[in-house]
């Protein structure tokens, strides 16, 4: 009998928690009888969350010290306000002090939450700085995407941040989001509502085949604790010379694949001889593909 394989999208941010770490392990700080909620929402007369849209805590993943924090999508679209930002702030800093084998970010986010605007941004600072504080002492931090907000806005910038990002197909990762790029630029350069052509953007698989997600993995809770198991201990360097190389290699995607209009033109140049197929591919498959791609790459 094959082992029940929960949705990972489906699930709520408790619900990703518990699933990823091992039976029973999660403590939460600043947990629902804290009720943690933003004052400038309730000022604005706008619905409140007992935990501002995010949960933070500690637990074990295959037996090791882990701290874990979640967006809740269903609150505001996992936005990012004041006290929000604070708890992700707190559970980073709080790595520096009790030295886990990881910091995992599950994140389901479209950004800022333009209710609190200054103080949302000025949240986004404060976690991007703790990142690299923790990334400095050689501890990692993970990324997990694979919400029904994909991740955008400031926390796509957290994202890149970090060490490790897994990302299942349902993810997608971009700073500014269709609606924004619609409402900016137009409905002729970026249909919104075209989904396969969102998808083919700023989904899971392009960003794996542009090298910003690291690992592709199925719509399961199981398939995420499985890769970022992988990952506990395992630091990427952080010095100046390893960011110059992200820069070079960032000017050099961006002459090779610059005048390509959609990722369907983009996957024609990294050499896929049927790309109107890779949206069809399993994760399995695609990544049977995309390892020749990598091996051609090199």
């Amino acid at each position: 009998m094959r082992p029940v394989r929960r949705s990972y999208d489906e699930a709520t941010a408790r619900g990703r928690v518990a699933g990823l770490l091992d039976s029973k392990s999660f403590r939460e700080f600043c947990g629902p009888t804290a009720r943690r909620t933003s004052p400038h929402l309730s000022a604005l007369g706008l619905p409140v969350s007992f935990d501002d849209g995010v949960v933070v805590g500690e637990g074990y993943l295959d037996g090791r010290p882990v701290l874990i924090g979640a967006q809740e999508g269903g609150f505001m679209g996992g936005s990012v306000g004041e006290v929000h930002g604070a708890k992700l702030t707190g559970l980073l800093e709080r790595a520096l002090d009790v030295e886990p084998a990881a910091v995992i970010l599950l994140l389901d986010s479209g950004g800022v939450r333009l209710q609190e605007a200054n103080a949302g941004l000025i949240a986004m600072g404060e976690i991007q700085r703790a990142v690299f504080r923790v990334r400095a002492v050689g501890i990692p931090v993970i990324v997990a995407i694979g919400g029904r907000n994909g991740c955008y806005g400031g926390m796509s910038i957290v994202a890149r941040s970090c060490d490790w990002i897994v990302a299942s197909e349902q993810g997608r990762l971009s700073i500014s989001g269709p609606e924004v790029i619609e409402a900016v630029e137009g409905i002729e350069e970026f249909d919104a509502q075209d989904r396969a052509l969102v998808w083919r953007t700023m989904g899971g698989k392009h960003r794996r085949l542009l090298g910003e997600v690291d690992a592709l993995v199925d719509n399961s809770i199981e398939a995420f604790r499985s890769t970022v198991t992988g990952w506990l201990g395992q630091s990427r360097p952080l010095e100046l010379e390893d960011i110059e190389a992200e820069h070079h290699r960032l000017v050099a995607r961006l002459r090779r694949f610059g005048e390509c209009y959609d990722g369907l033109d983009v996957w024609r140049e990294l050499g896929m001889e049927h790309p109107e197929e890779i949206p069809e591919l399993d994760a399995d498959a695609f990544n049977a593909l995309i390892a020749g791609v990598e091996e051609r790459e090199r």
